[in-house]
């Protein structure tokens, strides 16, 4: 009988070389499959596992570029992975207690701080596309959209990695106020101090402020704290939100810059998804480099909005001169932006696997 099965299986290697996976009439080469464990591999084992993780990311990249046309969110969603972002220590070193770009935005104790006032409406977008990709994770779907909304705004390509491990739940959010030596911020800085005279950190120094979050706490230099500044290019802040400014909702609160008839795209289309609010660049919703070149337009027109965390950009001698070469050069500021904004999306993160994806 075994003789009679070795020849019927060299006669269908003979007939179709692909049917089993070693030739006819020889035996198993060493580390070669038999025949079973070659159409398991082939056909049952493929199968099983479903798309791979690269295709479902781009799944979800397709559906992003949609939303984002069709709503003009590019703003929210980058607010929203930034405050994901934001609670980010690093003083401290376990995850996910060091907080970051892991997704725990999403619940309730980090989504009802202050600072993120508005910002389920953005995660109320998301949670379409993640329920028609549960393998990708919170982490890296809110990171990825705020990256596209960037790239679709007209800013700058971002080198993302993915395979973010995500918060698993409310157990795993920060608290309102800082971890490591500051009074509060425990999340990014505020636009301005409060009615003391200082900001949440305990400094009144605004640029000390940007130095003591973006810094001391999260690790940026002040290189990196003036390209990251500059995304102020596009979004606008709300008297419902902030507080910050007294633009408010709808075209009656709006300034003349933020009313639903404003061109703001980069591509001269109308819309401009809810109208209303104070933003920094009349084009707001162009990604471009009118925040370092156009400033002192902002400071004196009062339908713009320019904070002490703007102003000491440009005034600051540790801030300035940055400030200066991306006016001057908008690829310089693409380039440096492009890198600051990777590294803000990938603060506290644990990737599965070790290596991250790329697409």
């Amino acid at each position: 009988m075994p003789c009679l099965v070795h020849m019927y299986d060299c006669l269908r290697a003979w007939c179709n070389p692909s049917s089993i996976a070693y030739g006819p009439c020889r035996g198993r080469r060493h580390g070669e499959l038999d025949v079973h464990e070659y159409y398991f591999d082939l056909f049952l084992d493929k199968s099983k596992s479903g798309p791979s993780p690269q295709n479902e990311l781009k799944a979800c990249e397709i559906e992003l570029r949609e939303l984002i046309n069709r709503l003009n969110c590019n703003p929210i969603l980058v607010r929203l992975a930034w405050h994901d972002s934001g609670t980010y220590d690093q003083r401290i070193k376990d995850f996910p207690a060091c907080g970051g770009a892991n997704g725990a935005i999403r619940f309730d104790p980090e989504m009802n701080m202050g600072a993120n006032a508005g910002l389920s409406k953005a995660h109320k977008y998301l949670k379409e596309i993640q329920d028609k990709h549960p393998s990708v994770s919170w982490a890296d779907l809110i990171q990825m959209a705020s990256a596209l909304a960037v790239e679709c705004a007209g800013g700058p390509k971002i080198p993302m990695k993915y395979g973010r491990v995500s918060a698993s739940g409310p157990e795993d959010c920060v608290a309102p106020t800082s971890r490591e030596g500051f009074a509060g911020n425990a999340g990014l800085p505020d636009p301005k101090p409060g009615s003391d005279g200082s900001f949440p950190c305990g400094t009144s120094d605004p640029a000390q402020h940007l130095r003591n979050v973006f810094g001391k706490k999260m690790g940026f230099n002040d290189q990196e704290i003036v390209a990251l500044s500059g995304a102020h290019t596009i979004g606008r802040v709300f008297k419902e939100r902030s507080g910050t400014c007294p633009f408010g909702y709808s075209d009656a609160a709006a300034s003349k810059y933020t009313k639903s008839t404003c061109i703001a795209r980069k591509d001269g289309a109308p819309g401009v998804g809810m109208a209303g609010g104070g933003a920094w660049t009349k084009n707001w919703l162009t990604f471009d480099n009118s925040y370092y070149t156009k400033y002192q337009e902002a400071m004196k027109d009062s339908d713009l909005v320019w904070f002490p965390t703007d102003e000491c950009l440009h005034t600051d001698p540790g801030f300035f001169p940055t400030f200066n070469k991306y006016a001057a050069d908008q690829n310089a500021f693409f380039a440096g932006y492009a890198q600051a904004h990777k590294k803000l999306s990938e603060l506290g993160c644990k990737f599965d696997p070790p290596e991250g994806i790329t697409l």
